[in-house]
């Protein structure tokens, strides 16, 4: 198997949609408005200071696919990478495309001395997904987040 890591382009946007409509379902039992997720899908597309979509693929198949977007950093002087709306199919799980994903954002920062980091939060009932992290070197041990969305 050769799983290649690119950049998502416009075109991939109906399928990020759909991983992310299944993400939702899977992993909070939430049902997405599916015309608000493509218009914010897109609004990252057009802005590219929000962040950026990769997409794992085989032979044109894509496989899954992750976000970056950007935080600053003032104690690190940098940019910390989150990674954020992974989705991986089933068929394509346990088969190393997370593993890809995540190294190629991993070779992105240790190559740009401007990035410093990576984090990402999974929900904590996600024992699947955190075991995954562990295994990448990642940990959680130092933060928990909280929030406050509006309705």
């Amino acid at each position: 198997m050769t799983i290649t890591i690119r950049e998502a382009t416009v075109n991939d946007i109906p399928t990020i949609v759909d991983f992310q409509m299944k993400m939702a379902s899977e992993t909070e039992n939430i049902m997405l408005d599916r015309t608000k997720l493509s218009h914010g899908i897109r609004n990252l597309f057009t802005d590219p200071a929000k962040g950026k979509y990769y997409v794992a693929e085989e032979n044109g198949q894509v496989m899954g696919c992750l976000m970056t977007t950007y935080e600053w950093s003032d104690w690190r002087d940098g940019t910390v990478l989150w990674i954020q709306s992974v989705y991986i199919p089933d068929e394509f799980r346990r088969q190393g495309t997370f593993k890809k994903l995540y190294e190629h954002i991993q070779k992105m920062a240790l190559s740009d001395p401007g990035l410093k980091g990576i984090r990402l939060y999974v929900d904590k009932t996600n024992k699947d997904a955190q075991q995954v992290y562990q295994k990448l070197g990642m940990n959680g041990d130092h933060y928990k987040v909280y929030e406050w969305m509006k309705s």
